[in-house]
């Protein structure tokens, strides 16, 4: 019989804890601790032994989260999450340290340099040299199974994500897309996200 290697689970564990009154809600937020970097979870209600919780797994984007970038829906999409997990009885958004799909801030700066040449979002990954996306999301996993929840509903356009997770061993019962409004800046980004990405714009 053919032996199946699978990776070890990675090693993470809860750093700090706090309440998180925001714009959005009244949340807690967590520190998890990786071997490659800290991972950040707002949450709200009660999470251990839940069903169907809503999640939303977050890359991180200094240009878009942090500085309002229009050339991405990065903001816009956190935004959604966290009002749509305001509302709920219960949810989680997991900030993920991978910042331009996981080739980092100075190359994803030189991406945006070619993409003003006139490469796509895709081609100017390639250029550089990388893959259109090196997220994991092994480590997300392994702080969902932390939190206690026993099965989500991940908010998301990325089908990409739904399948790392659920390799990774988590439930994942339902996915609501995340759509928001284009701006000459973004159409054409968002254009090849689900013409090359395949998201669900």
């Amino acid at each position: 019989m053919e032996r199946i290697e699978t990776s070890p689970r990675p090693v993470v564990k809860l750093a700090a804890s706090a309440r998180l009154p925001s714009r959005f809600g009244d949340f807690r937020v967590a520190a998890f601790e990786c071997e490659d970097g800290e991972y950040g979870v707002v949450m709200r209600g009660e999470l251990r032994g839940a069903e169907a919780v809503p999640v939303r797994l977050h890359s991180e984007c200094f240009t878009g989260d942090v500085m309002g970038s229009l050339k991405c829906d990065c903001r816009d999409q956190l935004e959604a999450a966290l009002r749509f997990i305001g509302r709920a009885d219960r949810g989680a958004v997991v900030y993920l340290p991978q910042e331009g799909r996981g080739i980092g801030l100075a190359n994803k700066i030189r991406a945006y340099a070619l993409q003003d040449e006139g490469l796509d979002t895709v081609e100017a990954n390639l250029a550089l040299g990388f893959p259109d996306d090196l997220r994991r999301y092994d480590v997300a996993a392994e702080v969902l199974r932390q939190l206690g929840v026993r099965s989500i509903v991940l908010l998301t356009n990325n089908p990409t994500k739904r399948a790392g997770l659920t390799r990774a061993g988590i439930d994942v019962v339902g996915q609501i897309p995340l759509r928001s409004e284009p701006n000459p800046h973004n159409a054409h980004y968002l254009d090849t996200k689900r013409d090359k990405s395949g998201h669900l714009l």
